[in-house]
């Protein structure tokens, strides 16, 4: 019987990207592999996502995508958009073990690679006796915030957003102001705090934790997790660290989108700069920012003096362009910089 690994992404485009690039990362190992990718109803416009797998397929035979059937989400009080994905992953959890079983019947699955987003599927892979695995997508610092998160919630009865001025205490983490997480984490009262409060308890269950980073980049918060400090009443699984996982620009799915002269640029102009000088700034595939937003962080890598190198998608108001183009005028590092971002405009990047 072949031999087969499955990998089950959420439903966001960025997501489903890093999970492709680690099945290709696995497949450079372990050639005669075979990757099952199980593919949610997305609560989003796919059209993008169906255009990228249908590249991926066409390019890497080893790569088969499964496309679960759609469920229909019945809550009608959400508030966060994670709490939409989270709830079709939990009505998908049915069709994961159907899938599962099918593929079964055909290869032997050697695991059950999840997005943190999927830990629905972790009882359907302890119930089928297949090994199960997290992969993260958010890097090491996101995972002890995650894995703390129980310690956390028993601290204390407040939400965290009610907590102003108070900086939480993380094993690996600088202080961080409780007001500053992420907004499903603000409110203990909300679905979506339930659901990661939940997912972050059931972690210790899985065979080990992969991580989109490299542990040069997070050494100390890497070295926390692994020494068991962010789950302390519990078992930390196993963590690898096998990041970057990085999008080629090939015919086997990566973008299709920068040539060979913009990625030459950028390097070179990376290239002369002084040695641990510059900051990177990218907030992925969705990450979508109002004018107010961007002029925000702006104003923040030119008053913090810095290098920068900086990734941002169109914004959704085109008048930025203009008012950027003007600001040029100005002078300043960070201007110069936003010349960068201008370029990437201009191409429709």
């Amino acid at each position: 019987m072949e031999e087969a690994l499955v990998l089950y992404p959420s439903p966001p485009i960025g997501h489903l990207v890093s999970m492709v690039e680690l099945g290709k990362l696995i497949l450079t190992h372990r050639p005669s592999l075979s990757i099952h990718i199980l593919i949610a109803a997305s609560p989003y416009v796919a059209g993008k996502a169906d255009k990228y797998m249908a590249t991926v397929s066409a390019n890497v035979p080893s790569i088969d995508f499964h496309h679960l059937p759609i469920v229909t989400p019945v809550s009608t009080n959400i508030t966060h958009h994670e709490e939409l994905t989270l709830e079709v992953l939990h009505l998908s959890k049915p069709h994961v073990h159907e899938e599962l079983l099918n593929i079964s019947k055909r290869y032997k699955i050697h695991g059950l690679v999840m997005d943190f987003f999927c830990t629905s599927g972790l009882s359907v892979a302890t119930e089928l006796d297949i090994p199960s695995y997290f992969f993260l997508t958010s890097g090491a610092c996101f995972l002890a915030f995650f894995l703390y998160l129980p310690t956390l919630h028993q601290k204390t009865s407040k939400s965290f957003k009610d907590m102003k001025d108070h900086y939480l205490d993380i094993p690996g983490l600088p202080p961080l102001l409780a007001t500053d997480l992420p907004n499903p984490f603000l409110d203990r009262d909300n679905q979506a705090y339930q659901h990661f409060l939940d997912f972050a308890t059931q972690f210790p269950r899985a065979s080990g934790i992969m991580i989109n980073t490299f542990e040069l980049l997070e050494s100390r918060v890497v070295k926390a997790i692994s020494d068991g400090l962010c789950v302390p009443n519990n078992r930390t699984p196993p963590i690898s660290c096998i990041g970057p996982l990085i999008v080629a620009d090939d015919k086997r799915g990566g973008s299709g989108k920068s040539s060979p002269e913009d990625a030459h640029e950028c390097l070179s102009w990376l290239d002369s700069q002084p040695s641990q000088s510059v900051v990177f700034l990218c907030f992925g595939s969705l990450g979508l920012f109002t004018k107010e937003q961007l002029w925000e962080i702006a104003t923040g890598l030119e008053n913090s003096g810095q290098r920068f190198l900086w990734v941002v998608r169109n914004p959704p108001s085109h008048n930025l362009k203009n008012e950027a183009k003007a600001a040029l005028g100005e002078g300043g590092s960070s201007h110069v910089a936003l010349s960068k971002l201008l370029e990437s405009w201009k191409h429709g990047k």
